[in-house]
């Protein structure tokens, strides 16, 4: 009466899965520098802590009736924690098939399956190790027709993005599906040399447009992380892009209805660094460091910086103050002297509706003369991008607390400012503002006097002088149109304070 003879045959199927497309083809993937799915989930999860769901599906392969083996589905899915924190994970095996699409009664996972499902209803953050090709002409012979595009849609990857964190590793060749579930991530990640995301390979291109070009080429970081921005970050391994998954969670709620996790903090809020006293020069035009302004004042070491490589004029770091998860954009006056072009805009406009989502205040150190001017920038769509980061920020709802550090002009300098919140911003003695940068506004403004004088250059330069005297902060924060002018060494316990302060509203809105 036992059933052991079919807990035996369910055994040899669970083999079969795990075998996953033969040890010649996993070989060859190791040799170039690349894991299995499964191998993936193992280096990533905490061990022991995943469980598969769907392992038997498959394709059977009989002989004279017998069953001999069963092909498994490409994609792998179930639940694990990371670092203690249950998450749902999922990703194709390029040992299969080319880790393409399979169609059994229930899709897995990858657009709209049960693993999306399964983060979507349980309200869990979801993984996705995307190596695959998407979808095949092989799939119509299968099926004997041809399947309208959309008929296996992204509507819950779509979902889930308001919803709950969504992680992206690319870890091969994403083409067509996984490449649109690569951008449909809050963070997504890739490996130099061995990863490439794009519409369709370069066999498709080159029959297509009649372009000659090889994979790296097409899709490889260089052009999807620092041309494209199709993807935020990439590393030199698989075990650093995990790393950077591992991190990046640590900053997430589990989902839209908690808050961001708060870690134990030794670093005193009080901290007052004497270097924030001369890092700006004084030379208006001189570039300094702003990357090692925010590493001062935010906790020590916990600067997790997204997309360093695109849009160069802006930088945006999850981070802590006092433990707490806090965005911090900042301004790069080393790159177009804090200018905002259309990718660093574009850049600004996803990690602000990033922060808006999971209820992460926003901090800005602000030092640009404007949006990016001139052909290029108006090609690029400079206004429309500019236009739609303001936007992105006056919808936002979480508090958001601005240093003005040096320049702030036009309407680039409308950005960082919470018009619907508090609105509070608080400047250094080195901060100037206005609608134009002093230089190019009096040179507009006064264009005929100047003409007229009889030395322009010394007009000019007398004009300039009278109206950088009416530029000072003080002036400013003596009307109270500023909060306040503060010591650059206080920036840091201003910050905590207020942040802390903040925590009330966070979780009457959203604890």
């Amino acid at each position: 009466m036992s059933w052991e003879r079919e807990v035996e045959e369910l055994n040899r199927r669970h083999a079969w899965a795990e075998e996953l497309g033969g040890r010649e083809n996993i070989d060859r993937l190791h040799n170039q520098g690349r894991r299995t799915v499964r191998e993936r989930i193992a280096r990533l999860t905490d061990p022991g802590s995943f469980h598969e769901v769907g392992k038997l599906a498959g394709n059977a392969v009989y002989e004279e009736g017998e069953l001999k083996k069963v092909v498994p589905a490409p994609y792998v899915m179930g639940l694990a924690r990371v670092d203690g924190r249950e998450v749902c994970i999922g990703g194709e095996d390029f040992t299969i098939r080319g880790g393409a699409s399979w169609s059994g009664a229930r899709s897995k996972g990858g657009q709209s399956g049960f693993v999306e499902d399964l983060a979507y209803e349980y309200r869990i953050p979801l993984i996705n190790l995307l190596d695959g090709a998407g979808g095949s002409v092989m799939s119509a012979k299968r099926r004997g027709y041809s399947v309208l595009p959309g008929s296996h849609g992204f509507e819950r990857n779509v979902d889930l993005m308001d919803t709950v964190p969504v992680i992206g590793a690319v870890l091969g060749s994403a083409a067509g599906g996984p490449a649109a579930r690569a951008v449909l991530t809050h963070f997504s990640v890739m490996v130099k040399g061995t990863s490439h995301v794009f519409v369709a390979g370069p066999s498709i291109a080159e029959r297509g447009l009649g372009e000659d070009i090889d994979k790296e080429g097409l899709g490889g970081y260089k052009v999807a992380v620092d041309i494209a921005g199709t993807v935020d970050n990439a590393v030199d391994s698989e075990d650093e892009s995990f790393e950077q998954i591992r991190r990046f969670l640590g900053y997430m709620p589990q989902n839209v209805h908690e808050l961001p996790p708060e870690v134990a903090n030794d670093d005193p809020a009080d901290r007052s660094e004497e270097e924030l006293l001369s890092i700006v020069p004084r030379e208006r035009r001189r570039p300094y460091d702003m990357r090692r302004l925010v590493e001062l004042v935010i906790d020590r070491d916990s600067g997790f910086e997204i997309q360093p490589t695109f849009g160069r004029a802006v930088f945006t770091f999850l981070a802590r103050f006092s433990g707490r998860p806090v965005g911090v954009i900042a301004h790069n006056p080393a790159y177009y002297g804090g200018a905002v072009d259309p990718k660093s805009a574009r850049k600004q406009t996803k990690f602000i509706k990033l922060c808006d989502t999971f209820h992460i205040p926003i901090v800005f150190f602000v030092d640009t003369p404007g949006f990016l001017v001139g052909r290029k920038a108006e090609e690029g769509g400079m206004i429309r991008d500019g236009v739609e980061s303001m936007a992105a920020l006056l919808k936002a709802r979480v508090p958001v607390l601005t240093v003005i550090v040096r320049k702030c002009y036009g309407i680039a300098g409308t950005v960082p400012f919470d018009k619907n919140g508090v609105d509070f911003q608080v400047a250094w003695p080195s901060a100037e503002w206005g609608s134009l940068p002093i230089e190019g506004g009096v040179a507009v403004a006064f264009r005929r006097e100047i003409a007229a004088a009889p030395d322009p250059r010394e007009r000019e330069a007398e004009l300039e002088e009278e109206f950088r005297e009416l530029a000072s902060p003080f002036l400013t924060a003596q009307a109270f149109a500023v909060e306040d002018v503060i010591d650059p060494r206080a920036t840091r316990p201003l910050l905590c304070r207020f942040l802390d302060a903040a925590q009330t509203r966070l979780k009457s809105d959203f604890g």
